[in-house]
C-alpha cells in the first residue's frame, strides 16, 4: 500500500452544505435563516438570550468567594521523599527544604511554600525545614529519627 492509494471509507466523509446558492439547492435564497429578523442578518450572536426570559446565569444564585491573597503549596509526601532519597537524588545528612526538593526534581517550583503530607513511609533519619506539615507527618519523620521545622510561608506582595 502506498500513501496516494489510501481512502476514507465510503460514506465517511460528506460534502458541506453550500447555503443561498439557488432554489435547486434546497438551501437556496435565505440560506435556512427563515425570513428577516435579527438572527437572519450577519454579525448576530445572541449568547445566553432566551427570548425575554430571564437568562438562567441571573437566575442562578451566585455563591462563594476566591480569596485573592490566597496561598499556594506544593505538596510533597513522605513516601516520595523517601524514594529520592534511596536514589540518591536527595540527600538525608543535610538539612532538607524547598531548594533542596526543588534541585532534586521532585517539586517543580516552590510557589508560596512545600507542605509535607504523610502518605507512604519514611525510613532516613531527615531534618525537613518546610512551609507546613500534617501533624501525622511530622509524628512519622520523628519516628524515623528525624525532625520537621516549620517555618512560615513566604510573604506575598501587596499588589496597589
Amino acid at each position: 500500500m502506498k500513501l496516494h492509494e489510501l481512502s476514507d471509507n465510503e460514506g465517511a466523509t460528506k460534502k458541506r452544505m453550500r447555503v443561498g446558492r439557488g432554489p435547486g439547492s434546497g438551501k437556496g435564497k435565505m440560506g435556512g435563516r427563515g425570513i428577516k429578523g435579527q438572527k437572519s442578518r450577519s454579525g448576530v450572536a445572541i449568547k445566553g438570550f432566551e427570548g425575554g426570559q430571564m437568562p438562567i446565569y441571573q437566575r442562578l444564585p451566585k455563591r462563594g468567594f476566591n480569596k485573592p491573597n490566597r496561598k499556594s503549596f506544593a505538596v510533597v509526601n513522605l513516601g516520595l521523599i523517601q524514594k529520592f532519597i534511596d536514589a540518591k537524588k536527595i540527600d538525608a545528612g543535610n538539612t532538607i527544604d524547598g531548594a533542596a526538593l526543588v534541585a532534586s526534581g521532585l517539586v517543580r517550583r516552590e510557589l508560596d511554600g512545600i507542605r509535607v503530607l504523610a502518605k507512604g513511609d519514611i525510613t532516613s533519619k531527615i531534618d525537613l525545614n518546610v512551609a507546613g506539615a500534617s501533624q501525622s507527618a511530622i509524628e512519622a519523620v520523628e519516628k524515623a529519627g528525624g525532625k520537621v521545622t516549620v517555618t512560615a510561608p513566604k510573604a506575598v506582595e501587596a499588589s496597589e
